[in-house]
């Protein structure tokens, strides 16, 4: 495959050797071998640079290029040998340096490749035969065995299948497929193994259509306009006209040679790729990487930013939100019921109740006489109980769900949420609640985003409307587009990009051709699909979305400082020229000081190596601290839970039920959150303003503390005053304004802190 660095290299080498061969030859007296190595030189930058301007005249391009090539071929004809060789070097350099920046930006689908199946397993004869992928055609029978990725799309011919189409969706959750249901390739079963009919050939199946959709996106691309030539517009054809007119007016051509080599647009030719590949640098050591310069010119010339929710703005993965239906001494206990049987499942939903359990710390046992079914749920034995976990349907078998619990769960599917309902020895025991939570970065990045100029932010999507616009409207995005498949949201793009330099942040093959179609493609590759972060021109490594703020504040710094040493490389040089033309600048001295400009220039486009990353304080929480932070907040999780659950209960609890609640609920907020808040109030606080600097930078915070107090002590007042069996209508509305105050406050303060860790976290 053609390596254009390595052609670069070579011509850099070639030319530096020339010259210095020689300087070495010319010392030593040997001028007719000096003369020869110079013309080498100049020669072997020549030739390419030739076919690279008469490719450009084709396109009726022009850039920089057409000056050095005048300069380099006129020095040979007017013998300045010497001084050919000094212009092709630089130019050689120049060169290498926007090659190397670009070398990263030729990459091919193999990893979104790497991800489909080599082959399928198929029924014959009475058993299973591995075939090639080419070789299933519609109506065999094939079997699809847990991980595995579905080649082809077909029609579900077992029970019911579980499948993970997050790279077609970008949903997070598992969907449930029942008998006679169409599946899709490029899914993966996230369940027990299944069969299913083929109703397509590779070529024609969901999959291959992505790759396609891919492929198609980037060759439709325009090839990226190099910055320096933007400035060649005007440059080019004014340097020509005085060298012709000193030519002209003199009638020395020497002096038209003069005004061409302190004319060539080394500042330009250097400044820029020196400035990119630093900026590239600079992105790489905050664990950005940045695939071309393209890239990062795109970047810092972007004003709409479109994101994909599931494992970019969210976090991708399943998490226990709430327990439901049970007296806070009983959650702990029932998620242990759940999670010591889940964990004989495969489902992904399983895994997370799994870890819910251990993140708490909860005694897990061993079930006995198992028995699942696959997507639906799992039955067993603990503790000489009959325990059943699973969906609506499969619990309702053997135990009857309150209507409340129902309309609960009704109203959590539509914000996004996933439940897991519990019945033990046929009778409903509670319902755990799951769901895609926001990344704690998220809200900081899309304000450090638009703190940084992007002027509209977009919500692009595969998820469900309803779950997508709650999330949306929670970060304050400026749009949500919902319900796009990968065709969608490459529709969208491409129209978005007739209004302006685009943007798109994704993960998953669902975005990959969204990534590829967009000026600047951004993937989330700690966790993302490989083809994504394949297609994209910036993968975010570091796997945390406040990176893009500081790509992109890199991006503009660097596209600053390059142009600040184009212009002031641009006005010497013209300074310069003006000398030149004048007479009193030959050209070999004429190339003597546009090699001091490139220096003055080279220097100052290397302050791009010292852009400082966007942080709150340069002064970092040890990661033991950091983690001990985060875990009081999760031993604080069932408090908060439970304080929910009461305050929406209250209408439906009467006499001594209803004045147990609240008694608990009080107890628990006096006995474990006040305390923590307290300590954090003393021991915490003064601590990370020390590192945040200034007189009292978390006021805002410590005001939270004392609105949490008072709360309290009006909660503790009204409880004070309550008798059962009877409860005052109005002190009764009153308790119930109280705890849905306590619990959004809690909520607020908790996630405002975690933002705050989170930035003091260490890199």
């Amino acid at each position: 495959m053609f390596d254009r660095w390595r052609v670069d290299l070579g011509v850099f080498v070639i030319c530096g050797g020339g010259l210095v061969l020689g300087a070495l030859t010319w010392l030593l007296g040997e001028r007719a071998v000096a003369t020869a190595a110079w013309i080498l030189a100049a020669i072997a930058a020549l030739l390419p640079l030739a076919w690279q301007v008469l490719g450009a005249l084709r396109r009726r391009e022009a850039g920089v290029d057409v000056l050095a090539l005048v300069a380099i071929g006129g020095a040979l004809l007017l013998h300045e040998h010497l001084t050919a060789a000094v212009i092709a070097l630089m130019f050689a350099g120049g060169t290498l340096l926007e090659s190397h920046a670009e070398r990263r930006a030729r990459r091919e689908l193999s990893a979104l490749l790497a991800h489909a199946p080599r082959s399928a397993q198929r029924y014959e004869g009475g058993g299973l035969v591995d075939i090639p992928l080419e070789a299933i055609a519609p109506g065999d029978r094939l079997v699809v065995r847990h991980g595995e990725v579905l080649a082809v799309d077909g029609t579900l011919t077992a029970e019911r299948a579980v499948l993970d189409e997050s790279t077609l969706t970008g949903e997070s959750l598992p969907v449930t497929w029942l008998r006679g249901d169409r599946l899709r390739s490029g899914a993966i079963n996230a369940g027990d193994a299944f069969d299913m009919v083929a109703t397509a050939v590779v070529a024609d199946s969901t999959f291959a259509a992505v790759v396609r959709l891919v492929e198609a996106a980037q060759q439709s691309r325009a090839p990226a306009v190099r910055l320096a030539d933007r400035y060649a517009l005007w440059f080019v054809p004014l340097a020509l006209l005085l060298a012709a007119l000193a030519w002209l007016v003199s009638g020395d051509p020497l002096r038209a040679l003069a005004v061409l080599v302190v004319a060539t647009p080394c500042p330009l030719l250097l400044a820029v790729p020196i400035a990119v590949v630093a900026g590239i640098s600079r992105c790489a050591r905050r664990g950005i990487l940045v695939k071309d310069g393209a890239a990062l010119e795109g970047l810092a010339a972007s004003q709409t930013l479109f994101f994909d929710k599931t494992g970019t703005l969210t976090g991708g993965q399943a998490r226990l939100i709430g327990i439901e239906g049970v007296a806070t001494a009983d959650a702990d206990h029932l998620l242990a019921l759940a999670a010591s049987l889940e964990q004989l499942s495969s489902h992904v939903i399983a895994t997370a109740v799994v870890g819910a359990a251990r993140q708490r710390q909860l005694a897990l046992q061993v079930p006995r006489e198992v028995s699942e079914s696959a997507g639906a749920g799992i039955s067993g034995r603990i503790d000489g109980a009959r325990v059943s976990v699973g969906s609506l349907d499969y619990v309702s078998r053997v135990a009857s769900v309150p209507l409340p619990m129902r309309a609960l769960l009704e109203r959590s599917l539509n914000e996004g949420a996933s439940a897991v309902l519990v019945a033990v020895d046929g009778q409903f025991a509670g319902m755990l609640l799951l769901a895609d939570q926001l990344r704690v970065e998220a809200p900081r990045a899309l304000r450090l985003l638009r703190r940084s100029g992007i002027g509209r932010i977009v919500m692009l999507t595969g998820d469900r409307r309803e779950v997508a616009e709650a999330i949306g409207a929670g970060l304050g995005v400026d749009e949500v587009l919902a319900e796009h498949t990968p065709a969608g949201k490459l529709a969208v793009i491409k129209a978005a990009r007739a209004n302006g330099r685009t943007v798109m942040v994704g993960d998953g093959i669902n975005d990959a051709p969204a990534l590829a179609a967009a000026d600047v493609g951004v993937a989330m590759g700690a966790r993302g699909a490989t083809a994504s972060a394949e297609a994209a021109d910036i993968v975010l490594i570091a796997d945390r979305l406040d990176r893009l703020a500081e790509a992109l504040r890199i991006a503009r710094d660097t596209r600053r400082i390059a142009l600040q040493s184009v212009f002031a490389g641009m006005g010497l040089s013209l300074l310069a020229m003006a000398v030149a033309a004048l007479g009193y600048l030959p050209p070999l001295y004429g190339a003597a000081l546009q090699e001091a400009i490139d220096v003055a220039v080279i220097l100052n486009a290397l302050r791009v190596l010292r852009i400082q990353p966007l942080r709150t304080s340069q002064y970092r929480l040890d990661p033991a601290q950091v983690e001990h932070l985060h875990a009081e907040h999760r031993e604080l999780e069932p408090v908060l839970d439970r304080l929910s659950a009461v305050a929406d209960r209250l209408p439906t609890l009467q006499g001594d039920a209803f004045v147990a609640a609240v008694r608990e609920v009080e107890a628990m907020l006096r006995e474990r959150v006040l305390p923590h808040e307290q300590a954090d109030d003393h021991e915490v606080y003064p601590q990370i303003a020390a590192l945040l600097g200034g007189d009292d930078p978390l006021a805002a915070m410590s005001r939270s503390h004392r609105e949490i107090f008072r709360l309290h002590r009006r909660l503790a007042g009204l409880v004070a005053g309550l008798s059962a069996p009877q409860v005052d209508a109005r002190a009764r509305q009153e308790l119930q304004r109280t705890l849905h105050a306590l619990d959004a406050i809690l909520r607020l303060h908790f996630l405002q802190e975690e933002e705050i860790y989170q930035n003091l976290a260490p890199d």
